[in-house]
């Protein structure tokens, strides 16, 4: 029950729902949708390189992380910065990669698996929006006391 007490709030802000979305992303479709296709023509995933997996990883436990760091705002913004930092990493990576795949004598094709960072950047900034309105709200709250 107590545990249902503390989820229940975390749920019903606006932010909660964008990290839910950045896990959900990070978490399942990069081993749902290819990166890209080489050579041979079969896809590679992201479970198929190792670092890649990793920072995968990483940045779906920042999120979770986040999700549950509710009650401190001020952290919470600072975890969904470090989480774009690696997002960006990562979406440089690709880039590198994808700048590299063209220049082969028989062309791979990209999957969309490469802008699933983008969609986690966007994301991350609509939660780091929504965390800095409600703690606007509550300095102003606190101003009026």
């Amino acid at each position: 029950m107590l545990s249902q007490i503390q989820i229940q709030p975390m749920l019903q802000r606006i932010q909660s729902i964008y990290l839910l979305v950045v896990f959900l992303v990070n978490a399942v479709l990069p081993f749902v949708i290819y990166l890209w296709k080489d050579v041979n023509g079969e896809p590679v995933y992201a479970s198929e390189i190792l670092w890649v997996l990793i920072l995968f990883v990483v940045i779906v436990l920042l999120a979770l992380v986040s999700i549950f760091a509710f009650k401190n705002r001020k952290n919470q913004f600072v975890l969904n910065r470090l989480n774009m930092i690696l997002n960006l990493i990562l979406l440089g990576v690709f880039a590198y990669w994808s700048l590299n795949l063209s220049g082969e004598t028989v062309v791979s094709e990209k999957g969309i698996g490469i802008f699933l960072p983008v969609i986690s950047i966007v994301f991350l900034v609509l939660a780091n929006k929504a965390i800095k309105r409600d703690e606007d709200l509550v300095k102003s709250v606190d101003r009026l006391r």
